[in-house]
């Protein structure tokens, strides 16, 4: 990268989108149906993860107040697409009610993360006097903060699914004839809820995306990683419109039913697709960090050829497990066929993290890698054995905790997925069958 840091606005980027996607997740909970949470606590929460984000904006840059009013500026715009919700409800008119809410959105945000950021930067001062901040890689933390707002999108499409509500909402881009964006959060009750929430984080996630690509374009050299970064947005863009036509079935804005045609088929693609969307994000996160830039050579290992091969076949069948979980979650077919893959995945996945761990100390982030694949598949064991039993119980067995258990397992598997992914490619880049340069030495840090 050769953009001027003082020019460079990745870290406003950062902390704006990554304290919308701390918001949202944090009102998402709250507003859950069965959760009667105060406006005045929902409120608070809010204003506090303001103040966080601006202080860490103050602490790890050198850009003052003026750090803070940028990001607060970026998540309040951001804020703005569930603001549409109070908006759309005003009895006053809604052109009025937006006259005041979003000023006052843009301006409270801004106003809390730059005060923020005036206690952070004098901490920061206070630490380490006038020296550089200790951060300063911002294309990987957007990435990152990219890949956590898809993991949150993840887990609010599970819940959709755990509840059943993926036709809660009839028609589509609209939501009951109305604008999605100011359809009345009064409204937003039972199914209704869940599937709007999930329409709106999907809104979410595919505008971080595009911004990450062309923050991406902006900074990156490389030529490869841009592109990456605009397949990115490509695969979230394919992933909006197979949600949609999965409701309708074809492209209309009607919502008599004689006009829609539900897709099974398409849910079950859109929930594959998600999770490859993810795993491409966290490519994203991985090819930014100092180790994969600064790798000059693979280091020779004569295990490398079959250990990458390993690494292919635990993506592969992870991809084939993956497809067999959404088989079962939307047509509660085909368990048997997933039990009895989950044995194969299990082994695949468990031999080639423990090589990942066991087998290159020397080089970095690879066994954090290895070591986090064997976590993952430990978690994804046990909550599928989880997802199994709460599945099975037909009575005395809230809906809520079914929901959460099966959320739970397909978020993780995801994870695993993504995990899988990041040490192959890893793997391909940091060692070699054949004989080469050494690595540069001080790469013991990942990031």
């Amino acid at each position: 990268m050769t953009t001027d840091a003082r020019r460079d606005p990745g870290d406003c980027l950062a902390f704006g989108f990554g304290s919308a996607v701390c918001m949202w997740g944090a009102a998402y909970v709250c507003h859950l149906p069965g959760l009667a949470t105060p406006s005045a606590l929902v409120f608070s929460l809010l204003v506090a993860i303001m103040l966080a984000a601006g202080v860490a904006c103050g602490a790890f840059t050198a850009r003052g107040w003026r750090g803070g009013l940028f990001a607060g500026l970026v998540a309040g715009a951001l804020n703005l697409l569930v603001v549409g919700s109070v908006i759309g409800q005003a009895r006053d008119g809604m052109l009025r009610a937006a006259l005041a809410w979003i000023p006052g959105s843009l301006g409270l945000t801004a106003l809390v993360m730059a005060c923020g950021a005036v206690v952070g930067a004098r901490l920061r001062t206070a630490a380490r006097g006038a020296r550089r901040p200790a951060f300063d890689n911002w294309p990987l933390a957007f990435a990152a903060v990219a890949a956590l707002a898809t993991l949150l999108l993840l887990s609010v499409g599970g819940v959709v699914t755990g509840y059943e509500a993926g036709l809660a909402v009839p028609d589509w881009p609209n939501t009951y004839g109305a604008n999605m964006f100011l359809y009345p959060l009064a409204r937003m009750t039972g199914g209704i809820y869940y599937e709007h929430a999930h329409r709106l984080f999907g809104a979410l996630v595919g505008l971080t995306t595009l911004a990450l690509a062309a923050y991406t374009q902006w900074v990156d050299r490389r030529g490869w990683a841009p592109i990456l970064a605009w397949v990115a947005f490509l695969l979230v863009c394919c992933q909006g419109v197979l949600g949609g036509l999965r409701v309708t079935g074809r492209f209309t804005l009607s919502e008599s039913a004689a006009d829609l045609s539900p897709n099974l088929t398409l849910a079950m693609l859109h929930g594959v697709l998600a999770q490859v969307f993810f795993s491409t994000l966290c490519v994203l996160t991985l090819v930014q960090t100092r180790a994969w830039r600064e790798w000059a050579a693979p280091l020779p290992r004569a295990s490398a050829g079959l250990d990458f091969a390993a690494g292919l076949v635990t993506v592969a069948v992870l991809l084939l497990q993956l497809v067999f979980g959404a088989v079962l979650r939307h047509t509660a077919s085909g368990l048997h066929l997933h039990l009895g893959f989950a044995g194969v995945a299990a082994v695949v996945a468990g031999g080639f993290g423990f090589r990942a761990w066991g087998r290159y100390e020397d080089v970095p982030i690879l066994p954090r890698l290895g070591a986090a694949l064997l976590a993952l598949l430990g978690a994804q064991l046990l909550l599928g054995f989880a997802a199994l039993g709460v599945t099975m119980m037909e009575t005395g067995l809230a809906p809520a905790i079914q929901a959460l258990v099966t959320t739970a397992h397909q978020t993780t598997g995801a994870a695993l997925l993504a995990c899988s992914v990041c040490a192959t490619l890893w793997l391909r880049r940091a060692v070699a069958p054949v004989a080469g340069k050494q690595a540069p030495q001080g790469l013991e840090r990942a990031v």
